[in-house]
Parts: C-alpha cells; structure tokens; sequence
C-alpha cells in the first residue's frame, strides 16, 4: 500500500473508494465482454461497421478495466478476484444480446456506455479535490465513455438513416 500516497487523499475513505472502482472494474469486465460477444454475433446491413467499432470499444474497456485494477493496488485493496463478483457488484449490469440485429446491439452498448458515463460522472464528482489521482484516472475514463457514446450513436443513426432511405 502507498501510504504517502494514500495520505494526499482528503476527505473520502480509503475502503469506500475501493469498493467503489470494484464496482466499476466489474462494469469494465462486463462491458468488454459484451462488446467481445456482440462483435461475434452481429448481422445486418452494415455491420462491418459496428464490428469495427465494437473491436475497439471492447480494447478500450480491457484497457479501462486494467488502469482501475492498477488504482485498486494502489490504494491498497484487491480487485475482485473471482468473476461470478462482478455480477453482484456491478453498477451497469449485464444483459446477454437477445437480438442480433446491428440496431439492436448497438441500441444495447449505446445504454452501457450511458450507464458508465453516470458511474464515472459519479466518480469524478466525489473525487474531485479529494484524490487527485482517482480524479485523474477516472475523468480519463469518463472521456473514452463519452466518445465512445458519440460514436455508436452515430454509427447507430448513420445505419437507421440508410435503413429508412432503402424503404423511403
């Protein structure tokens, strides 16, 4: 544990902040494999599109789910250790794709990465002046959630939009 480390944060729990980023490395875990799942599984007018895109988004959260391991050690806890915890500390939830469909999958990862942007929103609000560190690392994550909303959205209109024109 880094005491000195720890001593510039003011005003939290050591413990609380812990419990918090495992709730949000289970979300992390989650939602990579979500993006893992859905881009095997996928059929529809342009979906080669949304494969890209979900490869990428599912990199991100490993990537994600690594930088608040990292924070957790740091602090001095333990990452949740065994996956059946992240299904019972998450904050976002897992939902199995049911419907294949490029719409629908990426209806489905739009509504994770909006549940991610509360979470670290939420993060970032507490942290702010508290723990610089947790305040930087989370407000970085926040940034790659707001982006990726921004591009499965547009993605998600671009194809609704071409989809409508082909009926029009």
């Amino acid at each position: 544990m880094a005491r000195r480390g720890n001593s510039i944060i003011k005003g939290i729990e050591v413990s609380e902040l812990i419990r918090l980023l495992n709730k949000a490395y289970a979300d992390e875990w989650l939602a990579y494999y979500q993006y893992y799942i859905e881009e095997k599984v996928v059929k529809g007018i342009m979906k080669d599109a949304a494969i890209a895109e979900l490869q990428q988004h599912a990199a991100d959260e490993l990537r994600h789910a690594d930088m608040v391991a990292q924070r957790i050690l740091q602090l001095g806890g333990t990452p949740l250790l065994n996956p059946k915890e992240w299904f019972t500390q998450t904050n976002c939830g897992y939902e199995e794709p049911k419907d294949f469909d490029v719409v629908a999958i990426l209806e489905d990862a739009i509504k994770g990465e909006q549940c991610a942007i509360s979470t670290y929103s939420e993060l970032a609000e507490m942290t702010r002046e508290k723990d610089i560190v947790t305040y930087d690392l989370v407000s970085r994550i926040l940034a790659d959630e707001v982006e990726h909303e921004e591009d499965l959205t547009a993605l998600h209109e671009d194809i609704t939009e071409f989809i409508s024109s082909l009926r029009g």
